[in-house]
């Protein structure tokens, strides 16, 4: 290291051992980025991406060239028919809520196959508060397959469970706050087949976040017909300030459309508002940078395995989203990590955070992130729940460089409490 930043002897020796581990997959994801971010730029080149397209828009937002074209970028960029790519998203979960209205209907079934899903869509379905406007509200039915006990997807009873009543089988591709495996491309591709194998019509949706340029395919490559996410996480590429996108089938799309904004209206409406020249610049680095995010988390990985902790996935494992999961053990351990990752942030590096309450959550939630966009999780965070197994949920890393320097710090720090 350059002497910049003090650490501990042992800490500089599990980084270096760290780093010599790994380096066989870091070329493996080096490939996989190159892949997507040339199939990125070919996207921008087929669609004829020109600088007149950053233009503003302004009240009702007729004839926005841009908005047009960078639906169409996306579209080609994740094997779909068509996309909407907006700032007007205002999270992931928002922009599921949409997809999710945008084509369930009174008296439909919607079929998780992932088991519970995660915390904050809880209320978007209705598993939890009323009168709010949540699906059973609207006589939307919901129904789910648990996962094997080993946190494997039930293929078996996936095929049981999907007949000519369920309208939509619902995934989700990441862990969310749990330990299972995410779930790679081709194990989507497998609960496509058997999910329309009694039932050719029913719509396959994916909540993709977190996933997105991870592997060389995505869901719609494989026959998913709708896939959601948030453009703070892996597509906005650090840049995009808000946002997030829908992509898959045209005819779906469309009809999110229309609940994005209004019945008959759909996507010719909506005022860029100076925000197009920030959602191409993301989505044209994303590949890159989700490149750099999952190097952060196989070094983490291999640095907090060699000091002994419990991780999922494992370091030679293929990674399928960019989140790494590291059990702490304890509170102790949980909360030091949090802080000393805080002390390595570009942002507020000199904050201390601390456990709390968190809207959508049912326990006290610790947040590690100093980023230059508030809630951005492809710039290095950290969170986790105060309670069992005390496990942390670390993801982004928009340069490895800098990266690496906070998963020491945050190395560095739960070893100093284990001295105190």
């Amino acid at each position: 290291m350059s002497g910049i930043f003090k650490f501990d002897e042992k800490v500089e020796s599990l980084s270096a051992q760290a780093l010599r581990n790994v380096e066989s997959r870091f070329s493996a994801i080096n490939e996989i980025s190159e892949y997507n971010q040339q199939k990125m730029l070919k996207a921008f080149i087929d669609n004829g991406v020109s600088e007149t397209m950053f233009a503003e828009s302004t009240g009702y937002g007729y004839d926005d060239r841009g908005r047009e074209v960078i639906d169409r970028v996306f579209a080609q960029a994740v094997d779909a028919e068509d996309s909407i790519v907006r700032h007007n998203f205002t999270c992931g979960t928002h922009t599921l809520a949409v997809a999710l209205f945008g084509v369930l209907r009174t008296g439909d079934t919607m079929l998780c196959v992932t088991g519970t899903p995660y915390d904050t869509i809880h209320s978007v379905i209705g598993l939890k508060g009323e009168g709010m406007g949540s699906l059973r509200d609207y006589g939307i039915n919901y129904r789910q397959v648990e996962l094997k006990e080993n946190g494997k997807i039930d293929l078996e009873k996936i095929e049981e469970a999907v007949d000519e009543s369920i309208k939509m089988v619902y995934i989700q591709r990441s862990r969310g706050y749990s330990l299972r495996d995410s779930l790679s491309v081709k194990e989507i591709g497998d609960i496509v087949k058997v999910s329309k194998k009694k039932n050719k019509n029913v719509i396959v949706m994916v909540d993709n976040c977190y996933g997105e340029f991870v592997e060389k395919l995505e869901p719609t490559s494989v026959g998913a017909d709708l896939i959601a996410g948030s453009l703070i996480k892996n597509p906005g590429g650090a840049i995009a300030k808000t946002g997030g996108y829908i992509a898959g089938r045209h005819d779906l799309v469309e009809m999110c459309a229309y609940r994005m904004t209004t019945p008959g209206l759909g996507r010719e409406v909506g005022a860029t508002l100076g925000h197009s020249r920030e959602l191409f610049m993301g989505i044209y680095n994303a590949p890159a940078v989700v490149g750099e995010s999952v190097k952060t988390a196989v070094f983490a990985c291999e640095m907090f395995r060699l000091m002994g902790f419990g991780v999922t996935p494992e370091p030679e494992e293929t990674r399928h989203d960019i989140i790494q999961a590291i059990k702490l053990e304890n509170e102790k351990n949980l909360i030091a990590f949090c802080q000393g990752l805080q002390k390595g942030a570009p942002i507020d590096s000199f904050v201390t955070p601390v456990p709390s309450p968190m809207p959508g959550y049912d326990s006290q939630v610790i947040m590690s992130a100093g980023a230059f966009t508030l809630g951005s999780s492809i710039e290095l965070s950290a969170d986790a729940p105060l309670r069992e197994p005390y496990a942390v949920w670390l993801q982004g890393g928009i340069n490895f460089g800098t990266s690496k320097i906070g998963i020491m710090l945050a190395a560095q720090e739960v070893l100093r409490r284990n001295n105190e």
